[in-house]
């Protein structure tokens, strides 16, 4: 889709793009193409076009991300997926000054990780320099923000997040409720939310309970491994609206990891139990 994309280029609007591909002006091929005479009205876009050219040969991500009107940034996907690290963390709290982060979980389309507080937490930022462009859900808001305040680090890759996409397609809420309307099934963890996350915590930490550990882990892993799902899906979705659906439509992954967590279901019933638990449930 990148390929197809000219609203990247100065004075190139969104309505302009559209127009060029209706006129059959549908790829960056076809303004470089050797030999083609180029109406006047097209000649200022070959040096921009090839310019797009090489950095798409050089894998530079940051090029299109920097050009790209907001809010278009989904285009990048296509071209950079392989670049893609899916990215989420659970906390204590909402940020305040004692809250910090409990655990991460991140997937790269191949292999999953985890860094756990008080186990291996101080290496994420060591791997947090390798991510060229992360997808998150309310990444923007939440997670990026509580990485940078509690590494202290300059943490700021090419950022995709799925809460405003998913919204441009009319998709609200969060991201469990998508994943509803989208067919994703968490089955034995579905009501399992940051809530019940915080609790999990508490119950590690103060009973050194391993099981809490586990589910929590199993949670924060389903919330990845979906958001690549997610992804495709908002992907195809965009693509339907151009003339492309037919050349850049993705198919769903074949493989994807199974949760190597396992959930303590006897723990999650004992939690559902506890009054603060149907409080916070009535008012969802």
């Amino acid at each position: 889709m990148l390929r197809n994309t000219f609203c990247h280029i100065p004075r190139i609007s969104l309505k302009q793009e559209r127009a060029l591909w209706e006129e059959g002006v549908q790829t960056w091929d076809q303004i470089v193409r050797p030999g083609r005479a180029l109406p006047d009205r097209l000649a200022d876009l070959v040096a921009p076009v090839r310019e797009s050219l090489h950095a798409a040969e050089r894998k530079d991500i940051r090029h299109f991300a920097a050009l790209l009107p907001r809010g278009e940034e989904w285009r990048l996907f296509g071209e950079f997926r392989d670049q893609v690290v899916y990215l989420d963390i659970e906390t204590t709290g909402l940020g305040g000054g004692s809250d910090h982060i409990t655990t991460i979980v991140t997937y790269d389309g191949a292999e999953a990780r985890h860094f756990v507080f008080g186990e291996n937490l101080d290496e994420f930022p060591a791997y947090a320099g390798s991510i060229d462009f992360l997808v998150t859900f309310n990444g923007r808001s939440f997670d990026v923000p509580f990485l940078r305040r509690q590494f202290g680090i300059d943490f700021d890759p090419v950022h995709l997040d799925l809460r405003y996409l998913l919204r441009s397609l009319g998709l609200t809420g969060g991201l469990k409720k998508c994943e509803k309307i989208l067919g994703l099934d968490r089955k034995d963890l579905a009501d399992v939310d940051g809530y019940m996350a915080v609790l999990l915590w508490r119950e590690y930490r103060s009973r050194r309970l391993r099981s809490a550990l586990t589910t929590l882990l199993a949670y924060n892993f389903l919330d990845v491994i979906n958001l690549e799902v997610v992804m495709i899906e908002a992907f195809n979705r965009k693509v339907a609206s151009t003339p492309f659906v037919g050349t850049h439509a993705l198919p769903m992954p074949l493989w994807q990891p199974p949760n190597p967590f396992p959930a303590d279901g006897e723990l999650l019933d004992r939690l559902r139990g506890a009054p603060r638990w149907h409080a916070h449930e009535s008012q969802k």
